[in-house]
């Protein structure tokens, strides 16, 4: 990589815990002479245990002006999320208070955009779960939201059944289809277990609580109480080589 050239910044956004870091190190396997880690620069003080020069370089107000106007002139903005949904629209907001600073800002993709990507995403489960049993439901859990791309949950779902796949289903925790809904479709389906996995980047805490908890109202607890097995599966999509795939085209699709 020529350190004297002008490159182009690219940025990987998403909320805590939503598998950044994760798509960072697939992108620099995969792509190791064309990408290098850049460690982020802030205006803020250290926190406990961090390190000037390792989790982040901290600067002064004065110090940050300064870098953007002699450093990048492009910047792209890659989102870990799932959906285009509201977060993603948040994001984009946030990130366009700095166009001023570069000549431009190009964001990829969340995951699920284009039909290519609805394809992908379901070959990819139907890949990872490729041993399910005609009497054991696949229950994915999507995180769901009040605006229209919440209509991909339901069009995912429709997509498994259209493709033979009568035993999995997508539910959400905010939207449609819900929980109860999907019980229905289990009950109909005369399936004896289920099986739980987060339809998330990461398993974090819908996935460790709303749908593995021990609280009463907790996918688990309420697919036990209605007289199935349960089995719980917490890997995130982002563990997937073919999702971790999917985002790295994503991101050089705007390169």
């Amino acid at each position: 990589m020529n350190l004297e050239k002008k490159g182009i910044l690219v940025v990987v956004s998403g909320f805590s815990g939503s598998g950044k870091g994760t798509i960072m190190k697939e992108l620099l396997k995969k792509y190791p002479e064309q990408y290098a880690l850049s460690i982020s620069a802030t205006t803020r003080q250290p926190r406990e245990g961090e390190t000037d020069g390792v989790e982040y370089f901290f600067k002064e107000t004065k110090e940050f002006e300064q870098m953007i106007a002699d450093g990048i002139t492009e910047v792209i903005v890659q989102p870990t999320h799932v959906i285009n949904g509201i977060e993603n629209d948040l994001m984009k907001e946030d990130a366009l208070a700095f166009k001023n600073h570069f000549e431009r800002i190009t964001f990829g993709d969340p995951l699920l955009t284009t039909q290519q990507d609805h394809v992908e995403i379901v070959n990819a489960i139907c890949q990872e779960f490729s041993d399910l049993p005609s009497d054991c439901g696949l229950i994915l859990m999507g995180h769901g939201t009040s605006h229209y791309a919440n209509d991909v949950y339901a069009a995912l779902d429709y997509r498994f059944k259209d493709l033979g796949h009568d035993n999995i289903h997508l539910a959400t925790v905010e939207g449609y289809p819900t929980l109860e809904n999907v019980i229905r479709l289990v009950k109909e389906q005369g399936a004896k277990k289920v099986i739980l996995t987060p339809f998330m980047i990461v398993a974090g805490d819908h996935a460790r609580n709303d749908m593995s908890g021990e609280d009463e109202d907790s996918w688990k607890n309420q697919f036990q109480a209605a007289g199935y097995e349960v089995e719980c599966c917490l890997k995130g999509l982002g563990e997937y080589p073919a999702v971790q795939n999917m985002l790295i085209r994503h991101v050089t699709e705007v390169c």
